[in-house]
């Protein structure tokens, strides 16, 4: 199986911050969220105090603030965003591909399932308040998760525009980072096994 990153390899931008922001546009009284995000990222990447869930978690706490919560709104957002698939990852899919992600899950699912990809791996967040019943699926996480899910699996292929993904790249049989998109060159300091 090939197994790629969301964020920046099959979709141009972060999926989460595009969501976020078009929640800003459908309800602005979600604006008064942005300060304590603003906090929660100073406390995490210059102060190293808090970790990148919790981080993440404050970032997703005005769900709460929607009655409904985030679910009902994934729809419309990827009715507006699917633009920004790249079109690289359609010309290689393979049905037997995994995406997997920090971002929330109730988020990547509908696209996934347009895309015509069954396994997914991403961030547990409850669309209702934000609150991850997990850790963020990143870094060494990405790889632990994959060794649970997939405990027999090689990944063929990886693809990732973070080198915070060297973990799960350096148990590939051959890993790509990917760069402004599109550009696709092997990863730093691995060969094709």
């Amino acid at each position: 199986m090939n197994v790629y990153d969301f964020d920046k390899t099959i979709y141009r931008r972060d999926s989460s911050t595009d969501f976020v922001l078009y929640l800003f546009r459908r309800r602005p009284a979600l604006l008064r969220y942005v300060p304590s995000q603003l906090a929660a990222a100073f406390r995490h990447y210059v102060l190293h105090r808090i970790t990148k869930t919790q981080m993440k978690e404050r970032f997703f706490s005005l769900f709460a603030a929607c009655p409904e919560g985030a679910a009902p709104y994934v729809t419309d957002f990827w009715a507006g965003h699917r633009k920004h698939l790249l079109a690289w990852y359609r010309r290689q899919q393979r049905a037997d591909d995994l995406i997997i992600s920090a971002s929330p899950r109730f988020l990547l699912e509908p696209v996934c399932r347009e895309l015509g990809v069954t396994r997914l791996i991403a961030s547990e967040v409850d669309p209702k308040n934000g609150r991850f019943t997990g850790l963020n699926c990143h870094g060494q996480e990405k790889l632990r998760r994959f060794r649970e899910q997939y405990p027999l699996a090689e990944a063929d292929a990886f693809y990732s525009d973070s080198l915070s993904d060297s973990p799960l790249a350096g148990e590939a049989a051959c890993a790509y980072l990917i760069k402004k998109g599109e550009k696709c060159r092997p990863w730093p300091g691995t060969e094709e096994k």
